[in-house]
């Protein structure tokens, strides 16, 4: 029977396990808990490949506890009674140990259905989730667990992992394999972090391989093959697409044009060309805003031209675009001046129109009076001093002048105008 090398190769012992040293490394909380042998109820939140499943067993192994194991986008409630039927038995003398995968596909209901169990010792739970659980799992199961983030395996890691699939293919083949310089680099790097996907594409390189004697050749342009664009995670559904986006906008924010790139490339890699173009139409109006004001056409020509042209082209303007903002002066002041705005109208902070506001126009006979408009055209510097703001809210500012040129030149100008 086929078995995959992924799961020939998974590591038995928590020291085996690539890129957790923060959770697993010598002294770390979760490592300590193991060795204990007191495992509380447990939620695994991480991307897919990074060791979860892995560590669940491994914690069975060296608790001597019962693992069962449910897929929540498969499972349904019955199973889980199954599994409660056990309980107290000599099927699971020391309780049971549940692996719940993806978790946050279980409903409410079901969901609840494990509180009993896990109140009371019976189940220990080990839940486990691609996405933030504090969104997709109830309050229910959080409160009585432990959320234990398992990070994206680093290249390095991952090259560590790739080497020891290399050596073990070559004993089973009984081949030697003769890496091309960079193409086992290639695959740690575009596994993105998912040492699963890594471990294929040396299983796939190895069967698809053409020896050479006892020699095989692994190939850069092999590697490229088999790897694809699998180190892109921009699911518009997972958490990843919205890391994205946020990645993308600080960046720029924080004016730096070489982390701006890097994001908008892995967005239109991944093909979320949509995407890319909506959250640079909102950081030209939400973080370059007045400092730099023509940023807008011009960010939104850019844009247009992407969506005109598509992929590949489309990355030329778009690249424009997002080094121009991120080199640009910044200025948030205007958005700022409208949030507190509607904060007050929220609040149901106004009152009517002031009476020279009005239109005019509206006024029927019997009310028409005298409106005691001022029209600023008629005066110099087309400014004259009047109450534009409901009585209720006389004197109150929204809005302050940003510390970039463009605006401290405004407020020199009606400094001198107003004064």
């Amino acid at each position: 029977m086929y078995q995959p090398l992924a799961d020939l190769l998974r590591p038995q012992t928590l020291d085996e396990v690539y890129g957790q040293e923060h959770i697993l490394g010598k002294g770390a909380v979760l490592r300590r808990l193991v060795d204990s042998g007191k495992v509380p109820n447990m939620v695994f939140y991480g991307p897919s490949g990074t060791g979860k499943t892995t560590v669940a067993n491994i914690i069975a192994k060296q608790t001597n506890r019962t693992l069962y194991k449910l897929n929540a986008t498969t499972a349904s409630t019955a199973d889980i009674k199954e599994i409660v039927a056990q309980l107290d038995t000599f099927m699971a003398p020391n309780g049971v140990l549940l692996y719940l995968d993806e978790i946050q596909s279980f409903n409410k209901k079901q969901q609840q259905s494990l509180l009993e169990y896990i109140e009371n010792g019976k189940i220990t739970l080990i839940a486990s989730t691609t996405e933030n659980p504090y969104f997709y799992v109830f309050n229910a199961i959080l409160s009585r667990s432990t959320v234990f983030e398992f990070k994206q395996i680093s290249a390095a890691a991952a090259l560590q992992a790739v080497k020891r699939a290399v050596s073990f293919m070559e004993q089973r083949s009984g081949l030697k394999a003769a890496p091309e310089e960079g193409a086992l680099e290639y695959i740690a790097g575009a596994c993105g972090g998912d040492l699963r996907k890594a471990m294929n594409a040396v299983e796939v390189l190895f069967s698809a391989g053409i020896p050479q004697e006892d020699r095989l050749p692994l190939t850069l342009e092999d590697a490229k093959a088999v790897t694809q664009k699998s180190a892109l995670r921009a699911d518009r559904e997972g958490d990843n697409y919205y890391d994205l986006l946020s990645a993308l906008q600080k960046s720029i924010r924080g004016s730096d044009p070489d982390a701006a790139c890097h994001y908008l490339a892995r967005l239109l890699e991944a093909g979320q060309l949509q995407a890319a173009c909506r959250r640079l139409m909102v950081i030209a109006a939400e973080d370059v805003g007045l400092a730099f004001p023509q940023i807008i056409p011009i960010v939104k020509a850019s844009v247009d031209m992407a969506l005109m042209l598509g992929m590949p082209e489309a990355r030329i303007p778009l690249g424009d675009a997002a080094v121009l903002m991120a080199t640009s002066p910044k200025s948030n002041s205007g958005h700022l001046a409208l949030d507190a705005a509607l904060e007050d109208v929220r609040k149901g902070l106004g009152g009517d129109f002031p009476r020279h506001l009005q239109n005019v126009h509206t006024d029927t006979y019997t009310m028409e009076r005298e409106q005691g408009y001022l029209y600023p055209h008629d005066y110099p510097n087309h400014w004259v001093k009047q109450q534009y703001l409901p009585d209720a809210l006389a004197g109150k500012r929204y809005y302050e002048f940003g510390p970039n040129k463009l605006e401290q030149s405004a407020k020199a100008y009606w400094d001198a105008v107003k004064k």
